[in-house]
């Protein structure tokens, strides 16, 4: 796989989590760790288009937040 050497800035406490992660054996690198976190989001963007355009269009709110809350999740 080729790669594409970028330039990000982050918030001193993401990176230090990230790298933390790292030094942990999440991923073998900063770089790995943040295109797989890339990747996840990418995903995940693409599966709530999918699921938007089967129901036609976004749930309502209410319905989002009762979700959310049944999974223990943030609102």
């Amino acid at each position: 796989m080729t790669a594409e050497r970028v330039t990000v800035s982050l918030p001193p406490h993401l990176l230090g989590d990230a790298r933390a992660a790292v030094a942990s054996g999440a991923a073998e690198s900063l770089s790995a760790f943040v295109a797989a976190a890339l990747r996840t989001q990418l995903a995940r963007a693409k599966a709530l288009s999918e699921l938007e355009r089967v129901l036609g269009g976004r749930p309502p709110q209410h319905v989002l937040d009762t979700v959310r809350r049944d999974l223990g999740l943030p609102a």
